[in-house]
C-alpha cells in the first residue's frame, strides 16, 4: 500500500518535531570540548559548573599559548630597564571571564574589600621618569651611548647647583620637593625638552646613569641641536671615562651655541677633558678662554695654577728623549772618528816600515853606507 505525498510529508515533520522536543528537554545531556583530551565529552548538568570548568580550561589554554604568536598579536610594553616585555596578565581576556555565580559572589564581597588607590597616589609612588625610551637618536653611534645599560651608578651631587632655584640661600636641595616639581612639570608639558633635560639632571644627582642618558636621548629625539642637553650628556660620558665621546658631544654643543649665548661652560668642560688626557696645552687654552667669558671663575683658575706647578709631562718626556738621542749621536760620532784615526795611523806606520825596508835594500845593492846616509840626513 502506497501513501500519498502529503501524508508522508506530515509524518516526517511530526517525527522531526518530536525529536527536537525530546532533545531540548531539561533532562537532556550537555556536551563540551575538552582541550586536554582533544575530544567532546559529557558535561555536568549544572550550568555554573560548566562555565567554571570552561573558564579554567581557557585559562590553562592561554598559559600554553605560543609566546612568539603573542608578541605578534597582542600589545607589549617596556619595563623600567628599557627592555621589551610581554605582560601576560594584562593581555589575558579569557582568563578573567568568570561564571555568573562567581560574579554574584564578588559583588557581595565588593563592599568588604578596600577601595583601590587613586591614580594620583599611584603615580606619586612611581619615580619620575621620561617614559618609554626612544628607538633612535643621532648620537646612538657613540660607544658610551650604545653601552648605556652596562654603566655603573655614579652620583653627581654637584649637579644640584643647576637645579637650585635662583635666590635660594640654602646650600642643600630637597630631592622630594624637586621630584614633585618635575612630576608636575611633566604632567603640564609632557613633550618639553627642558623638562626631559631637568629630569635627566635629577637622575644624575641620584646616580642612575641609564635613566639620565635615556632622558637626554628623548630630549635629543625632539630637538637634536639642543646645546644644553648635548653638554649634559657629555658630562655624563666624561665621568664614565668615555673621553672621545665627551669631546665630540661638547664640541657639538659648542657649535650649536648661538652668538648671544655664553659658551664658557663648554670651554671649561673641554679644558677638564683635555687635562685628564694629559693635553695641557689644549686644556690651558680652554681654561683661559673660560676666564675670558666668565672672569673670576675659581675652578678654572685652580686648574691653571695646578698646571703651572706641574708642567706638561708629555713635553718633559719628549725633551728628555731628544736630549738622550743627541747624546747618543755625539758618542757614536766620537767613537767612529777614533776608530778611523787608529786605522789611518796603522796604515801610515805600515807604509813607513815598507818604505824603510825598500830603501835599505836599495842601499845594499848600490853599496851605500847606511851610517853615512843617516849622517847626511841629520846634517841637512
Amino acid at each position: 500500500m502506497t501513501c500519498s505525498e502529503l501524508p508522508c510529508l506530515s509524518m516526517a515533520l511530526y517525527l522531526i518535531s518530536l525529536h527536537i522536543i525530546s532533545s531540548n528537554s531539561r533532562t537532556s545531556q550537555h556536551w563540551r570540548l575538552n582541550f586536554d583530551e582533544g575530544k567532546v565529552v559529557q558535561a555536568d548538568s549544572d550550568i555554573a559548573d560548566v562555565q567554571e570548568n570552561m573558564a579554567q580550561e581557557n585559562k590553562n589554554r592561554f598559559a600554553e599559548r605560543d609566546t612568539v604568536l603573542d608578541i605578534l598579536t597582542i600589545k607589549h610594553g617596556i619595563n623600567g630597564e628599557g627592555e621589551w616585555i610581554l605582560d601576560m596578565e594584562r593581555q589575558c581576556r579569557d582568563c578573567h571571564k568568570t561564571s555568573a555565580s562567581q560574579s554574584q559572589g564578588s559583588s557581595r564581597d565588593s563592599s568588604r574589600r578596600p577601595k583601590p588607590a587613586k591614580s594620583g597616589t599611584k603615580n606619586q609612588d612611581k619615580p619620575v621618569d621620561c617614559g618609554r625610551p626612544v628607538n633612535y637618536t643621532q648620537v646612538d653611534h657613540l660607544l658610551g651611548i650604545a653601552e648605556r645599560r652596562k654603566h655603573p651608578h655614579i652620583p653627581e651631587p654637584e649637579v644640584a647647583l643647576i637645579l637650585k632655584e635662583k635666590g635660594s640661600r640654602s646650600p642643600e636641595i630637597d630631592m622630594k620637593e624637586l621630584e614633585k616639581k618635575l612630576r608636575k612639570a611633566k604632567r603640564e608639558q609632557p613633550k618639553s625638552v627642558h623638562v626631559y633635560n631637568q629630569i635627566g639632571n635629577y637622575w644624575r644627582i641620584k646616580g642612575n646613569t641609564q635613566l639620565s642618558i635615556e632622558c637626554f636621548r628623548k630630549a635629543l629625539s625632539i630637538v637634536p641641536s639642543s646645546a644644553d642637553v648635548l653638554l649634559n650628556l657629555a658630562r655624563v660620558l666624561f665621568n664614565l671615562q668615555y673621553m672621545e665621546d665627551a669631546i665630540f658631544l661638547t664640541q657639538r654643543s659648542l657649535d650649536m651655541q648661538t652668538s648671544d649665548q655664553n659658551s664658557w661652560l663648554q670651554h671649561f668642560t673641554l679644558g677638564e677633558i683635555f687635562k685628564s688626557k694629559g693635553h695641557f696645552h689644549d686644556a690651558t687654552f680652554h681654561f683661559r678662554h673660560t676666564l675670558d667669558l666668565n672672569p673670576g671663575f675659581q675652578p678654572a683658575q685652580a686648574h691653571l695654577r695646578e698646571m703651572e706647578l706641574n708642567p706638561d709631562g708629555t713635553v718633559t718626556y719628549y725633551t728628555l728623549f731628544i736630549i738622550l738621542f743627541l747624546v747618543l749621536g755625539v758618542l757614536v760620532g766620537i767613537l767612529t772618528s777614533i776608530d778611523t784615526s787608529f786605522d789611518e795611523y796603522g796604515d801610515l806606520s805600515k807604509t813607513q816600515r815598507h818604505f824603510n825596508r825598500a830603501m835599505a835594500m836599495r842601499s845594499i845593492r848600490l853599496g851605500i853606507n847606511q851610517k853615512l846616509t843617516r849622517m847626511r840626513r841629520y846634517n841637512c
